[in-house]
């Protein structure tokens, strides 16, 4: 059997993704006859059905299935060839893809990039994101920002600082609930926080207990608005909805934002990771000092 051709993979994916031969073609750029004959070619060179048709549209077999991380890994491969080949060795020029978490990626780095790309004229920046550490192993991202320490071999990692998060609420909201003055009178208010509990929300909740034992159980009521997304916590903050925690350096922006308990503080270990075969082609290298040097910058702001 010969290799099928990779496009033909791009579209078997594109079809898993969009769940219809039209929508890959919209997502692909191609046209539908194209993509059906695209599964065609894929199918009959593998020997095997990929999907079925239903009134839900076309359903992946389980062989379909099994497949997807395969042509996702190559989808990223590609990706990293691409930006690659944009760029000569020795010149600031090509695209380099960065991942970040939704609130750095929104509210810290676009000044930061913003910069940089005046500076080089002909970088171009892709902005992912993503609390994935995986992504630059598998090349999905050529340079992270992260909240924890990346511990994969193969990485080239820089530790910023510490971002420092706090308590804050909106001056509306306290003018129509009052001013919380101990932590076990927040049961009385709304607090903001996560929709479900991951390894790092359980880690964060435990340094809570520590500073703060009378801290709300996440079970309560009182958590009445939930959002597993940073930046949907922070607009909920910024509209009054309740009172949640959030970088001080950001809430120090809002002249309506108060910070409550200002004694009481949680930190971000912050580090900037790419894949070490980058360190030494220019465009990366450039990326990732100006990185750190502006996210130290950011930390180091006054509150």
């Amino acid at each position: 059997m010969n290799d099928p051709d990779w496009n033909l993979y791009r579209t078997f994916l594109g079809v898993l993704e969009s769940g219809s031969l039209s929508g890959a073609a919209r997502a692909l750029g191609l046209t539908q006859p194209t993509v059906g004959r695209h599964v065609d070619e894929l199918e009959q060179a593998l020997g095997h059905v990929l999907f079925t048709r239903s009134q839900q549209g076309l359903m992946p077999t389980e062989l379909a299935l099994s497949l997807r991380p395969y042509a996702q890994s190559l989808a990223s491969t590609a990706a990293a060839l691409r930006r690659q080949a944009t760029g000569a060795l020795n010149e600031i020029e090509g695209t380099v893809r960065i991942s970040s978490s939704d609130v750095i990626g929104v509210e810290v780095l676009p000044p930061i990039l913003a910069a940089l790309q005046s500076e080089h004229t002909k970088l171009g920046i892709e902005l992912s994101l993503s609390d994935a550490v995986e992504d630059l192993l598998r090349r999905e991202a050529d340079i992270a920002v992260r909240m924890t320490q990346p511990k994969q071999e193969s990485l080239v990692v820089r530790h910023v600082g510490e971002i420092e998060l706090g308590l804050h609420a909106h001056a509306g909201y306290l003018a129509r609930h009052g001013r919380p003055v101990s932590f076990a009178e927040l049961s009385t208010h709304c607090i903001i926080g996560y929709d479900r509990r991951t390894a790092f929300i359980r880690a964060m909740i435990g340094e809570i207990r520590k500073q703060a034992p009378d801290f709300p159980d996440p079970e309560q009521p009182c958590w009445s608005f939930r959002a597993d997304s940073n930046l949907a916590q922070l607009a909920a903050i910024r509209a009054g909805v309740g009172i949640g925690f959030c970088q001080t350096r950001l809430a120090a922006r809002d002249p309506h934002l108060v910070r409550l308990f200002p004694d009481f503080r949680l930190t971000l270990p912050t580090f900037v990771a790419m894949h070490e075969d980058l360190k030494t082609t220019p465009r990366y290298r450039r990326t990732f000092d100006a990185l750190v040097t502006g996210l130290q910058d950011y930390i180091a702001t006054r509150r």
